[in-house]
């Protein structure tokens, strides 16, 4: 891996991660309802795009403009990768080790919303009373629930990866 790729992938994934452990921290503190705000998700999906953005330009330009497809998916895949390493790693720690209580609350207020959710669309009661045990057996803040997270993300993050790789990717400025 070229060092500039290799030391803005693993500062930006630094970062990355750093971010997302602080905004959990924000959430846990503020109020445990924030981790099932609609918002919020989307608002951290921004976040990561932009990051993802920062760092393929900087990798660009640092590279005097040059900046091929496997380079730009590398560097936003190994970014990812940190990230999304540090904010599993400290979900697990904080919601199976520290405070398994915020993980049942936190359960609990995604069943309500759930609920919620579910009595807009005029679903049966059959349909919700099956989404309320399915919750409850397979938290998402659970260890297993966390490890299929992660694995999600990263999914997620290719997928991204591969999309600002190809619009960051360098054209080939020839005419024919």
């Amino acid at each position: 891996m070229i060092p500039i790729i290799k030391k803005n992938a693993i500062n930006f994934g630094l970062i990355s991660g750093a971010i997302a452990v602080l905004v959990t921290l924000l959430m846990y503190i503020i109020n445990l309802k924030l981790f099932v705000n609609v918002w919020i998700g989307f608002g951290l999906i921004g976040v990561w795009i932009v990051i993802g953005i920062v760092l393929l330009q900087k990798c660009k330009k640092e590279q005097r403009g040059v900046l091929s497809f496997k380079e730009g998916f590398t560097a936003y895949f190994v970014s990812a990768l940190i990230g999304i390493s540090i904010s599993t790693l400290f979900n697990i720690f904080l919601f199976n080790y520290f405070d398994t209580q915020a993980r049942e609350i936190i359960t609990e207020h995604l069943v309500d919303f759930q609920v919620e959710m579910l009595e807009k669309f005029n679903s049966p009661q059959e349909q919700i009373a099956e989404v309320v045990q399915e919750i409850k057996e397979n938290s998402q803040f659970s260890l297993k629930g966390q490890v299929m997270g992660f694995f999600q993300a990263l999914i997620g993050a290719i997928i991204l990866g591969l999309i600002l790789a190809a619009i960051f990717k360098s054209r080939n400025k020839e005419i024919y």
